[in-house]
């Protein structure tokens, strides 16, 4: 069996674009004829510049190769032009092709991923949804924590248990920074509310996006903690896991990272900091299924929990569930809501959600297939990337 072929769709995300502008996919075929899609979740370049990268990686380490020697695969592709090290780019499109890969290995064997991966360990995956607004609502309902009581209130009758959001405002090219006294009394305001909305029936989530210095990040934890939040998100940015084990240390909150980190070797400098008790890997973006099977061994040994991250497509959302299928150390699965809207129709078969949890499929490699004449049929024209950053310092100016 060999690859022979690539094709690859940059798909627009029409309103509300939960899950970010765009989707950049991936398939591959063999030369026998079975294929297999993968998603990258790379945005530092233009998602058509991605596509290209993608096609270019193929071409040049896994065209005419068995889609069966990942663990080879992956090592050539990590050292191309002389680099071995976490490139977030790359990453991110090796980490569709290798997902591919294994759809292709999955439909082979004619068996689920997960099967291939030590087997059915969870076979209901707890899941949790940020608080979105309904689609008479604009953006202000983000900072509006009466109406996100009221939507928590929501979520926990579908059959949620746990809800995440992010209230202390936006982030900038010049974070980190010191939150404002205005943003720390509406996150504790924002935690109260749900809090008494939603009791104990429910988790509450807090995200951020490494706004903070430790400092700051120590302020906004104090005043959060008596309401018990699961996690606190990326409380400082990710790229000194030093510093935000300074935050660990401080908080009785647990601390939740890793949906900006590549590779094992990135993922290794978290567990030894002792910077977090959950890691929360995007299957798009840590290159690909076997890598985030071993960064889920390795915090297995440090007692750590795994929560896959999801801010993209419904391609890595399958990848997320055939590794959240399979591991131990299984905490929590991000959804998009129920999987519905936009993700829904880009799947022949819609991803099974029930009341709270996710059904990991028996079928065959990602367990889904992609419609490709929904993807087709949405191109991103757009020229911005997956998601912005204030170009300008955030706070008190």
């Amino acid at each position: 069996m060999k690859l022979e072929s690539i094709k690859t769709y940059v798909v627009g995300n029409p309103p509300p674009s939960f899950g970010g502008r765009y989707f950049v996919f991936v398939k591959i075929r063999t030369a026998c004829g079975i294929e297999g899609v993968g998603e990258a979740y790379a945005a530092t370049f233009s998602p058509h510049v991605i596509a290209a990268m993608a096609e270019d990686l193929f071409a040049r380490v896994f065209e005419g190769e068995d889609p069966m020697q990942t663990e080879t695969l992956w090592r050539r592709a990590y050292g191309e032009g002389y680099s071995l090290r976490p490139d977030i780019s790359l990453m991110g499109v090796l980490s569709a092709l290798e997902m591919a890969c294994w759809d292709i290995t999955g439909k082979a064997l004619e068996q689920p991923i997960y099967k291939l991966m030590g087997g059915l360990v969870n076979p209901r995956l707890r899941s949790y949804t940020y608080l979105y607004p309904d689609a008479n609502e604009d953006e202000s309902f983000y900072a509006d924590p009466d109406r996100s009581a009221e939507r928590a209130a929501v979520y926990v009758k579908q059959g949620f248990t746990a809800i995440k959001l992010d209230p202390v405002g936006g982030y900038s090219v010049f974070d980190p920074r010191q939150p404002t006294l205005e943003r720390l009394a509406l996150s504790e305001r924002f935690c109260k509310q749900i809090r008494e909305a939603i009791g104990d029936k429910a988790d509450i989530l807090f995200g951020t996006h490494g706004q903070f210095t430790v400092s700051g990040a120590k302020r906004l934890a104090r005043r959060l903690e008596k309401y018990d939040p699961l996690w606190f998100e990326e409380p400082v940015p990710p790229e000194r896991p030093d510093l935000m084990a300074e935050v660990a240390r401080f908080t009785s909150i647990p601390i939740a990272t890793g949906e900006r980190l590549c590779t094992k070797y990135e993922f290794a400098q978290v567990l030894e900091t002792g910077a977090a008790t959950i890691l929360q890997p995007d299957l798009g973006r840590v290159g690909g299924l076997l890598e985030a099977k071993k960064i889920a061994a390795m915090a297995e040994a440090r007692y750590v929990q795994v929560a896959p991250h999801l801010y993209c497509g419904p391609i890595a959302a399958a990848a997320n569930i055939q590794l959240a299928a399979c591991i131990p150390n299984f905490l929590i699965l991000e959804s998009i809501q129920q999987m519905g809207g936009f993700h829904e129709k880009l799947l022949k078969t819609k991803i099974q959600w029930e009341e709270g949890y996710v059904i990991p499929s028996k079928a065959p490699g990602l367990g889904i297939e992609l419609n490709e004449e929904v993807a087709l049929a949405n191109p991103y024209t757009g020229k911005g990337l997956h998601l912005d950053m204030a170009q300008h310092p955030l706070g008190y100016y």
